[in-house]
C-alpha cells in the first residue's frame, strides 16, 4: 500500500508540473503574455525532429558517466568502510580522513580541480569524461562509504561468531556472510546515491562533456527558447530518475526476506 501512496504521488507530482507549464501559458508576465514556442520540439517538422535527436544526443554519456561513477564509487567505498572497520589506527585513521575530506568539498569544486590541477601537478591531462568519473568517484565513495560501514555494523555478531567456527577466513566471511546479509540493509540507500550521481552528472557539462545538460545549453543557444528546452531537460532527468527509482524498488522487493 505504501508503494502504491508512493507512485501515485510521483504521479500527482508530474501532472502538477505539466499543469503548471500548461497554465504558465495564459498568465501575463511582466505585462506581457509569454509565447509559448513549442513548435522548436515538433516532430512532425523537420526542424522539431532534429532538436528532439539533438538533445536525447546527450542520453548515452549521461547513463554511461553516471553508471560508471557509480560503480567506482561502489567499489572504493566497500574498500574506505573495510579500512575504517579494521583494527589497525592507521587505517581507521585514514578512512576518517578521506571520508571527512571529500564529503566536505563540493562536486563541483572537486570536478574544476581535477581537470585543471592533474596537469600541473602530476603532468596527467584525462579527458572530459575520465575526468567526470574521477571527480564524482572521489565525492561519492565518501559517502557510500559511511553506507558500508553502517550496512556491515548492523550484521548480528552472532554471523560473524559462526562463520570463524566454520573457519572460514576473514575475505570469505566478508563474501560470504557479511556483505550478502549488509547489501539488503543498505539498498535503498545505494538507490538514493545512484540518483544523486546521475543529477550531479549534469555538473560535468561545465568542462565540456556532451551529456543532456550540454545538449540542452547548446540548444538554447541557437534556439534561444530557454523556458521550452529546460522544461524537456527537466521531463528527461524525470524519467530517468523514476526509470532508476522503480528498479532500486524492484531489487528490494527481489532480496526481501519473507518474514
Amino acid at each position: 500500500m505504501a508503494q502504491r501512496q508512493k507512485i501515485a504521488l510521483i504521479y500527482i507530482g508530474l501532472a502538477l508540473w505539466l499543469g503548471l507549464l500548461t497554465g504558465c501559458s495564459t498568465q501575463a508576465s511582466a505585462g506581457q503574455t509569454y509565447q509559448w514556442g513549442w513548435y522548436i520540439f515538433n516532430p512532425l517538422q523537420g526542424k522539431g525532429a532534429s532538436n528532439l535527436a539533438f538533445l536525447l544526443g546527450g542520453l548515452a554519456d549521461t547513463v554511461l558517466v553516471s553508471l560508471s561513477a557509480m560503480l567506482a564509487s561502489v567499489l572504493l567505498g566497500l574498500l574506505v568502510a573495510l579500512a575504517g572497520l579494521s583494527r589497525q589506527r592507521w587505517l581507521k585513521a585514514f578512512n576518517r580522513v578521506y571520508v571527512e575530506v571529500f564529503r566536505a568539498i563540493p562536486l563541483l569544486v572537486l570536478l574544476l580541480w581535477v581537470f585543471y590541477g592533474l596537469p600541473v601537478i602530476v603532468g596527467v591531462q584525462l579527458g572530459v569524461f575520465a575526468t567526470g568519473v574521477l571527480a564524482m568517484s572521489l565525492s561519492d565513495s565518501a559517502f557510500e562509504a559511511e553506507i558500508f560501514r553502517a550496512g556491515i555494523q548492523s550484521v548480528p555478531h552472532g554471523q560473524l561468531e559462526a562463520a570463524r567456527a566454520l573457519g572460514l577466513p576473514w575475505r570469505l566471511q566478508m563474501r560470504l556472510v557479511v556483505l550478502p546479509q549488509a547489501l539488503k540493509v543498505i539498498l535503498p540507500a545505494l538507490g538514493n546515491q545512484l540518483v544523486y550521481v546521475l543529477k550531479m552528472s549534469s555538473l560535468i557539462s561545465v568542462i565540456g562533456l556532451s551529456d543532456l545538460t550540454r545538449k540542452a545549453n547548446e540548444l538554447n543557444v541557437n534556439e534561444y527558447r530557454p523556458l521550452e528546452i529546460y522544461s524537456v531537460l527537466v521531463l528527461e532527468y524525470l524519467v530517468l530518475i523514476l526509470l532508476v527509482s522503480h528498479g532500486v524498488r524492484r531489487m528490494e522487493r527481489r532480496l526481501a526476506t519473507p518474514h
